[in-house]
């Protein structure tokens, strides 16, 4: 490759060289999904039990488990386009294209609401469980859900209970058996049509640890998808001084009281203090004898992610100059009466460059001040541990679980003239015609419907309980559900749909606690859109399309490298939790 033209530009050759290196293995270097991200490290039980309980042969599950579709020729087409794959379905087979050569069908996943089984699934659902565990099941989740092609409206399956276990625990016989226990107590409920499904799944906790953070202003800002991880927005990445490789992400922005001046953000207790660096006691800092436990905006894969994805911007323009450049050659000089399209090319070719040249010199400024002003985790220290709860799970009298903290800030850390307060960044992996088609698919809803100013959805109000099992909203089918967003650390603005019956979720070994809790399951908004959330977007605040608040990001469900369910505990219920602890507290006020 010929070398690029940067000598204008005041650009080391070997940081260009760095660059264009970066911006050939990132697609789109503003988009946190396509930034390097270090792989979580998962491990799980490899002796599981089968249907009495016995141990069986590691070496005999992994060589069946690896040709599941040896047992259940459906193994890989029942969830194709999830990566998830099934043991065993009970029911009729679900339809597949034929042929040697066909191709799978995409399914997704959609919510249920307004289902017969609603008023009784709680009581339903923990029989299915306490039943599971008797004959030694290690499940991880159970999901009501339906299914639908990918793209067609109306789900060709109403309702299954997608039953997750952990990867290499279940055989096939010991999953048909478990199948027929789940279907006798459906039947007994008076549901005898609703098919049971046991899937590969895990589900984690979704963590990945100097001067003042940078002022936010998209209408100003000239590259505002870069600058945003530097700055207050919520969406921040956050992590432990002590540990600043355990990442999450600030959820929302407190008052501590109306006579209080100190301000707070709320995000995950396994984010605030992850094991193993501490124990799963909870704490309250209630007198400054007590050592701080500091608290970092950017962890190291926030801040890796966003100084890789500054070089990669540069590297895509800078080959962008190289391509209208050669373009310019092929042209020629201006030469009078040549052809108006030649001249009209050039003159576009020319600016071009120059705004890409005017970019790339942006970028580069704002890279010289984060790798000068923000390098080292110090560098990057904005408040410590208020208070932290101990992580509970299946909470009465709801069975929820108990996960929050409170990080209060140091006041000289944040530039409060420029401060947004509880505004989530919708920009990024978002336009603002995608937002309004995404969130505001029907002709009734888009009358009234505005883009949010400069891309900043205001979270204010809150959803409650009876809306989020019967919501309003119109989906692009039609469908009556609730479409919400949130903007995290590793997949950046999301859209999605919360279900509106909950799951059961089970970690085993994390934070001493083997128990069972109920969330609340976002699913990804369809195929196009990807996945909702991922390891780092742990306290991640989900809103509403209109800017109420929902829940907060605890966890997620799918293969141990990637999530296809993400699990919140319903806002109304932490907010409850935390104006306990702190009476005078209150959302930050709304900033114009």
């Amino acid at each position: 490759m010929s070398s690029i033209p940067t000598h204008h530009l005041n650009l080391d050759q070997e940081f260009v060289a760095a660059c264009l290196a970066i911006s050939t293995q990132v697609r789109n270097p503003i988009s946190p999904t396509d930034t390097f991200i270090p792989p979580t490290v998962f491990s799980f039980d490899r002796l599981p039990r089968s249907n009495y309980g016995q141990r069986i042969a590691t070496d005999d599950v992994i060589s069946t488990v690896t040709c599941l579709s040896d047992k259940y020729p459906n193994a890989y087409s029942d969830f194709y386009g999830s990566g998830t794959p099934c043991i065993f379905k009970s029911g009729p087979d679900w339809h597949v294209r034929k042929g040697p050569e066909a191709q799978g069908i995409e399914r997704e996943a959609r919510p249920v609401y307004r289902h017969a089984i609603g008023p009784t699934w709680l009581s339903i659902g923990k029989r299915i469980y306490h039943d599971l565990d008797s004959i030694g099941v290690k499940w991880t989740s159970i999901n009501p859900l339906a299914y639908a092609d990918a793209g067609e409206a109306k789900p060709f399956c109403s309702l299954i209970l997608s039953i997750g276990v952990k990867p290499h625990s279940l055989l096939y016989d010991a999953a048909v058996a478990a199948a027929a226990i789940v279907k006798e107590i459906l039947a007994e409920a008076g549901f005898p049509t609703i098919e049971v499904a046991f899937v590969e799944s895990v589900v984690t906790r979704s963590v990945t640890a100097g001067p003042k953070l940078l002022s936010f202003d998209p209408l100003l800002d000239d590259i505002p998808d870069l600058r945003k991880p530097f700055t207050s927005a919520l969406g921040l990445s956050i992590a432990p001084l002590k540990c600043p490789h355990f990442e999450g992400t600030a959820a929302l922005y407190f008052g501590l009281g109306k006579d209080d001046k100190r301000t707070a953000i709320l995000t995950c207790a396994h984010v605030a203090r992850p094991t193993p660096v501490y124990t799963n006691t909870g704490m309250t800092r209630r007198n400054t004898s007590r050592a701080r436990e500091e608290f970092i905006a950017l962890g190291n894969m926030g801040y890796n992610n966003a100084v890789k994805s500054m070089m990669a911007t540069i590297g895509h323009l800078l080959h962008s100059i190289k391509t209208s450049n050669n373009l310019l050659g092929r042209l020629g000089e201006p030469v009078e009466g040549e052809n108006s399209k030649v001249t009209q090319r050039r003159k576009e070719h020319v600016e071009l460059v120059a705004k890409a040249t005017k970019k790339i010199e942006e970028v580069n400024a704002l890279h010289d001040e984060v790798t000068k002003r923000h390098t080292t985790p110090d560098q990057r220290v904005i408040g410590f541990v208020l208070h932290s709860e101990k992580i509970e799970v299946s909470v009465e009298p709801h069975g929820f679980t108990k996960d929050w903290a409170l990080i209060e800030l140091y006041d000289e850390k944040i530039d409060w003239s420029t401060f947004k307060g509880n505004k989530v960044y919708i920009g990024g992996n978002l336009s603002d015609g995608d937002f309004g088609s995404t969130m505001f698919p029907q002709p009734i809803d888009q009358a009234n419907y505005q883009y949010p100013q400069d891309g900043l959805l205001q979270a204010y109000g809150v959803v409650q309980d009876a809306e989020i099992r019967n919501p309003q909203h119109l989906d692009v089918h039609g469908e009556k559900c609730l479409l919400v967003v949130k903007n995290g650390l590793t997949t950046g603005t999301t859209v999605g749909r919360t279900n509106g019956l909950e799951s059961f979720t089970r970690i085993y070994g994390d934070y001493g606690i083997n128990d069972t809790s109920v969330e609340i399951a976002v699913l990804p908004y369809d195929k196009t859109h990807g996945k909702f959330s991922d390891a780092g977007d742990s306290g991640s605040i989900v809103l509403a399309r209109d800017g109420r608040i929902v829940g907060i990001v605890t966890a997620g469900a799918g293969l141990t490298d990637g999530t296809d369910i993400t699990y919140l505990t319903p806002y109304w219920w932490v907010e409850q939790q935390i104006k306990a602890k702190y009476p005078g507290c209150f959302l930050y006020d709304v900033v114009p």
